[in-house]
């Protein structure tokens, strides 16, 4: 879809990746210079020559492209060596990751960029690998024998990008039956049961904390924004919006209600909590407030240019009051759209956004996180992201840090050739 978008605001228009192959001349030439910034995140030099024939396979015609079948694709690929080094040589992950997002500054940073958190999963046979097991995969769109990893990527008027990783590893992985599996996987000692949204809170702290790459939205789905630990990492930035989507069950008030003090007894000792005035004001739901709203409230937007013409949807808006076990918690806005028909599909979200936020910046925002999927998309149909065999902890972050670095490079020549494409934006559907 390639979409046009009307700029208010901070809106902008995210540009296509459109570099196609023979555009680039001497390309093996420019993978090497690209490599040479990382040579001293390696101790060895062989290292450093199988960091580059991994990566450089992965830009091959392979039709699959794990380790094996790289290694006797590549000049002077060795498989047992080329293993080695994915799953059990040491990298120094800080200094490649620090690295890398200085180059992400460089050449995709803008002061109204946006982190954008969601999860991808890939899909296992057997139960070896690290963090392996039956959840829900929403490459496939149901639950299977899988791996999911938690990402952030950055999106800008310059491009878009993965810009950090965590693998999810399941709350049984920690259980002593699984033991021997941890050895063998290599799981750090100190690595705890965390949830998705902690995960995303570990990034997104992390990124604001190192400082170097400029933004000023956390978009994320509603696996992130039903969390309230997400949400308070996100408030807790300064000049930060959040815009993140939420279930239909969220209670909420469409004003604040009044609040008593009560008195009790607990163990002996009076104390005093809180409680509604009236205990008809009950919090209604997202889903009520949706399905009671007139039509006139509803705004009409194109979204996107399809196959079939015009995407659009409908949107409304309210400041609303959240419910937190049964009490306000705090004001938000609820943006909710709508798809058009006799039976509609309505989609929540919610934001920090000031009280001054037009309802186009929102509707805007609210679709930003089609990047991250097309961070995905791209990553496996071009690099194999999803093709990997190693079943190590650190083989699977290695694998997937050469993924991101890939992806990247192919932007990072784009943007120095300055290659124009057309600009487009999307809803997620």
């Amino acid at each position: 879809m390639l979409p046009d978008i009307r700029q208010s605001d901070s809106q902008y228009p995210v540009p296509e990746f459109n570099l196609g192959q023979g555009e680039i001349d001497d390309f093996l030439d420019e993978l090497k210079g690209f490599h040479e910034q990382f040579a001293d995140c390696f101790q060895r030099s062989e290292s450093r020559d199988h960091f580059f024939r991994y990566m450089a396979g992965q830009f091959s015609e392979l039709e699959r492209k794990s380790i094996e079948p790289i290694a006797f694709a590549v000049e002077g690929g060795q498989v047992r060596a080329m293993q080695r080094f994915v799953s059990d040589a040491p990298w120094d992950e800080e200094k490649i990751m620090d690295k890398y997002r200085n180059m992400v500054k460089e050449d995709l940073g803008h002061p109204s960029g946006a982190i954008v958190f969601d999860e991808s999963g890939f899909v296992k046979k057997g139960k070896d690998s690290v963090g392996v097991s039956k959840q829900y995969c929403g490459t496939i769109g149901k639950v299977d024998n899988c791996q999911v990893g938690v990402f952030a990527s950055y999106v800008s008027p310059h491009g878009y990008a993965l810009i950090d990783k965590r693998l999810y590893v399941p709350k049984e992985w920690f259980s002593p039956e699984y033991e021997q599996r941890r050895v063998k996987c290599k799981l750090p000692e100190n690595v705890e049961f965390k949830t998705k949204p902690q995960l995303a809170v570990d990034m997104l702290q992390d990124i604001a904390e190192q400082g170097v790459l400029p933004f000023r939205y956390i978009l994320a789905d509603s696996v992130y924004g039903n969390s309230p630990e997400f949400i308070e990492a996100a408030d807790s930035l300064i000049d930060v919006t959040y815009m993140v989507q939420v279930p239909e069950n969220t209670l909420c008030w469409l004003k604040q209600p009044v609040l008593i003090k009560k008195s009790y007894s607990y163990r002996g000792k009076k104390k005093i909590r809180k409680i509604l005035s009236d205990e008809s004001s009950k919090p209604f739901s997202f889903k009520d407030i949706a399905e009671s709203l007139h039509n006139t409230f509803w705004y009409r937007r194109k979204v996107s240019e399809g196959t079939k013409g015009p995407i659009e949807y409908e949107f409304t808006r309210r400041r609303v009051v959240l419910a937190r076990e049964g009490l306000p918690e705090k004001t938000v806005w609820l943006l909710i759209r709508r798809s058009i028909g006799d039976e509609p599909r309505y989609s929540y979200y919610i934001s920090n956004a000031p009280c001054s936020v037009r309802l186009n910046t929102m509707v805007w925002l609210s679709g930003l996180r089609w990047a991250i999927e097309q961070c995905f998309e791209e990553c496996k149909t071009e690099l194999g992201m999803d093709q990997y065999e190693v079943r190590k902890f650190p083989g699977w972050h290695h694998h997937i840090l050469t993924c991101m670095l890939g992806h990247f490079f192919l932007w990072h020549i784009k943007v120095r050739l300055g290659k124009k494409s057309t600009s487009y934006y999307a809803l997620a559907a």
